[in-house]
């Protein structure tokens, strides 16, 4: 089994996935300048650049991706931080095999800027959900889940922080359960066979 990894930036749920001892063998930047790209060689990792500002439409971009993916040849495609909105012939393509981490409890605040969002909304629960990649942004089926508290003191960035912590446990999980044919996709809804836990009560 193998995994290519998509990033656009620092690469920290990169970090945890090569941490976690999965097999990343490939990984993918729209950035050239990406930090993430230094931590992948750093480990060994095979690395390629598809910057998607050379491209003359968003179909385009996704073809030459989907020519870089293919040639990997992974079981799992793991967005990790890629901040490209991806058409729906690409994700078809790769329908049940996408997967992304999103810093929010989805189906609540889908798309950007989501702790100063949750902040303004005065919610007392934020956190980050693993999910199989859609068309429609931000409402695949719902792998695994962690919460965390909204303290009155935070800010985005104390807020985006403790978040985070918890991208970084609960994603190589979900890449795991898929990596072992554990997830059953059924009508919209992801069961995991021998019922681990699919939601994650973070205390800090």
């Amino acid at each position: 089994m193998s995994v290519a990894v998509l990033i656009s930036g620092r690469g920290s749920n990169l970090q945890a996935l090569l941490d976690a001892g999965l097999p990343i063998t490939t990984v993918i930047s729209n950035e050239a300048e990406a930090k993430g790209l230094e931590t992948a060689a750093a480990r060994g990792v095979a690395t390629r650049i598809v910057e998607h500002r050379r491209f003359s439409s968003r179909e385009a971009f996704d073809a030459a991706l989907a020519g870089e993916i293919d040639r990997a040849a992974p079981q799992l495609i793991a967005l990790a931080g890629f901040m490209r909105v991806l058409t729906p012939g690409f994700v078809a393509r790769y329908k049940e095999r996408l997967l992304n981490i999103h810093p929010s409890l989805l189906p609540a605040f889908p798309g950007l800027r989501t702790h100063e969002r949750v902040l303004a909304a005065g919610a007392k629960v934020h956190g980050c959900s693993v999910h199989f990649v859609t068309a429609e942004l931000d409402h695949g089926p719902i792998v695994i889940q962690a919460a965390v508290p909204v303290r009155s003191q935070d800010t985005a960035e104390t807020l985006a922080a403790r978040v985070l912590r918890q991208e970084h446990v609960i994603y190589p999980r979900a890449v795991r359960w898929f990596l072992e044919d554990r997830l059953v996709i059924e009508a919209n809804r992801v069961r995991v066979k021998g019922n681990d836990a699919q939601l994650v009560f973070a205390a800090d």
